[in-house]
């Protein structure tokens, strides 16, 4: 094979892609091979071996070697719109890669908007060596961008994906549970009248969570005004605008819930901006206990989303995934963690 050559005049390394290609088989298998794992056959690991040294092959991370072979090249793509939740997510996983002797290596999708983007940005993954990805939602629901990982042989834990049934490796939290419990806690601390904002709208979980809301308020005969129901985006601004048309009605709530942080601080900001006290003249309540939840004033009540625990176990799901492939337990494919509400000091408790 014709040794390549970029435009500069410097050599090009080969790809795992290419390795696979040339030996018939997966990303997948040419990486057990690499690490050392004992799960690939014999005939097959040794047409793995002549493709690579046909190839010349070099894997690009020569920390490969450390602990004993078992490192891994992990990669994390994202395209989030709330830093605070990509930051509590990359903390876990950055945490227990060090322990684990793994490597991480970020990649930004923002530029992927059209569907024809997908294909540069797959390409881009299935070169860079990596043993397997994390998928941060939003990408983790996207149905396209999925079908190109899986056709690539990239082995992949999704987080927060669409559905767990058809999501291979995933690992999860029950939203709808959890803003049901959220709105319960509200109601029983005498709020009928509840705003609510909606996060993003090609989210899934931003759907679990309203519909989580709305099972609540139904569940305790409560009306749910169609004014107090807005459209946000999950961010800051998006909760600000919110509010903003909340609190212009002549009818206020009395609380309102915020399908996540970022836009519950924008909640807070647009009742100070109204000249409305928190939690005296309205309570707000937020989801994921990010930071920002404890960091601004009043502190928020909120759902505690486990997220940097969500990093860090998925590191290990891929991990158990890549060591055992089709193997793995049923019980190790698609995790569903707890959740908690923290009390903080942005609800009242009003009396009849």
């Amino acid at each position: 094979m014709a040794e390549k050559v970029s435009r500069n005049g410097r050599r090009q390394h080969a790809t795992i892609k290419e390795v696979a290609e040339l030996a018939g088989v997966s990303q997948m298998t040419v990486s057990r091979v690499l690490n050392g794992r004992n799960v690939v056959r014999q005939a097959t690991r040794e047409r793995v071996e002549e493709a690579i040294r046909e190839l010349k092959y070099r894997p690009n991370l020569l920390a490969r070697s450390l602990a004993g072979g078992s490192s891994l090249f992990i990669g994390m793509i994202f395209n989030n719109p709330s830093n605070s939740y990509l930051s509590e997510l990359l903390i876990g996983a950055m945490n227990r890669c060090r322990e684990a002797g793994h490597h991480l290596v970020l990649e930004d999708f923002s530029s992927y908007i059209e569907p024809s983007d997908v294909d540069q940005l797959v390409e881009r993954l299935s070169g860079a060596g990596l043993d397997g990805i994390l998928v941060v939602p939003p990408l983790s629901e996207d149905d396209l961008l999925l079908s190109k990982l899986d056709e690539a042989g990239l082995p992949a834990v999704l987080i927060a994906p669409k559905s767990a049934e058809e999501a291979g490796i995933s690992l999860a939290i029950d939203d709808e549970a959890a803003a049901t419990r959220m709105t319960e806690y509200l109601i029983e601390r005498g709020h009928k009248r509840i705003g609510f904002v909606i996060g993003a709208e090609d989210q899934m979980s931003s759907h679990r969570r309203h519909r989580g809301f709305m099972k609540a308020m139904e569940a305790h005969g409560l009306e749910v005004d169609p004014a107090l129901v807005k459209q946000g985006k999950f961010t800051y601004r998006s909760g600000m605008e919110a509010a903003d048309a909340m609190l212009a009605l002549a009818d206020l709530p009395t609380a309102i819930f915020a399908s996540n942080d970022d836009m519950a601080a924008g909640v807070i900001a647009s009742a100070f901006r109204h000249g409305k006290r928190v939690p005296e003249d309205i309570s707000v309540v937020g989801y994921d206990d990010t930071p920002i939840a404890s960091a601004i004033w009043p502190q928020l009540t909120t759902v505690r989303q486990p997220i940097a625990e969500m990093g860090y176990q998925s590191v290990d799901l891929l991990a158990n995934y890549i060591s055992n492939g089709d193997d793995t337990d049923s019980s190790q494919r698609n995790a569903v963690m707890d959740v908690s509400v923290i009390e903080r000091d942005s609800v009242r408790k009003l009396t009849s």
